[in-house]
């Protein structure tokens, strides 16, 4: 079970018969992505296959930011995280604001992938973009529109999601369940927010090395263009992020570029996808990348002894 102050009211929630993928919404710092774990929780004393898709890419938590990431139970398991393989897809920056596309098209392979893989019920955490000027309330019908889920729970405050839930209570598309905020939930900075992703950074490239590969023979999304310190994917011939990377030099003669990774092979990769977001060697903070493919960025710092 989660490691949680879990309020009566989602205790009385009634999960019987729900299967399918399963909708968390709400704006930050409303406590959406502890009940979206604690709803995994409860599905597994109901289904013998639960998946849950961590689709906040800004404050992830079953992979690295930028990255959306599912995870399948494991028979036995009764907690979080499940402790199964992940498979992830790289969106390449921490919010969908300017990668709808990416963020929608990576979800629904996502939620594809783990009906392949047996899930009778799916747990799809969504980010907190809900700002009507910023198109969150356009990105979380589009999402309702591809997945179909069988119910969208909205963790609300007060009214802030009402440009979002007001046309779905009106429609027979699906159920929604409003939840209040819970009450136990701090309230987060950004600047906590941005070294909470730090962490995740460091913690994922702490083993990594580096690695040169030859993009004569792969494809690069959208083109060969990198900047140091920008984060790359290393992607499979389905489209699925196999390791992130992080540019440290390329030879456009060559046709190379030499990256932090923790990727061991690329006996799988089948195409490298370029990110807008850089990271910072030294603090493994964030930044967006401006100017792709201009080496005149200011040094964001590098690991001791690196290459470049």
């Amino acid at each position: 079970m989660v490691n949680i102050e879990v309020p009566p009211y989602w205790q009385q929630l009634n999960l019987e018969g729900l299967s399918g993928v399963l909708m968390v919404i709400g704006a930050p710092d409303t406590g959406k992505s502890t009940f979206a774990r604690y709803l995994y929780t409860r599905l597994c004393a109901l289904h013998e296959r639960v998946a849950f898709i961590d689709g906040d890419i800004g404050q992830a938590s079953l992979g690295p930011p930028t990255m959306m990431t599912l995870a399948v139970r494991q028979s036995g398991e009764t907690g979080f995280p499940p402790g199964g393989p992940r498979v992830r897809v790289f969106v390449g920056a921490n919010s969908p604001r300017g990668h709808m596309l990416s963020t929608l098209i990576g979800v629904y392979k996502l939620a594809r992938r783990a009906q392949e893989l047996g899930a009778t019920v799916t747990v799809l955490d969504t980010t907190g973009l809900i700002a009507p000027e910023q198109g969150g309330p356009a990105l979380k019908q589009a999402k309702v529109d591809l997945l179909e889920p069988c119910v969208v729970f909205a963790i609300r405050r007060g009214d802030e999601l009402e440009p979002i839930l007001g046309p779905l209570r009106r429609s027979a598309r699906t159920r929604v369940v409003e939840l209040p905020a819970a009450p136990a939930v701090r309230l987060r900075d950004m600047l906590t927010r941005r070294a909470y992703r730090a962490r995740l950074f460091a913690r994922y490239f702490a083993d990594a090395y580096p690695l040169e590969i030859s993009w004569a023979r792969l494809a690069v999304f959208p083109a060969p263009c990198f900047s140091r310190y920008q984060l790359v994917a290393l992607e499979d011939r389905r489209g699925f992020a196999l390791a992130l990377g992080v540019v440290l030099e390329a030879d456009y003669a060559r046709k190379t570029v030499l990256l932090l990774t923790p990727a061991h092979s690329l006996n799988e990769v089948d195409a490298l996808r370029v990110g807008d977001v850089g990271v910072n060697l030294e603090t493994w903070e964030d930044y967006r990348i401006r100017n792709e493919g201009d080496w005149r960025l200011p040094d964001a710092g590098r690991p001791n002894g690196s290459v470049g």
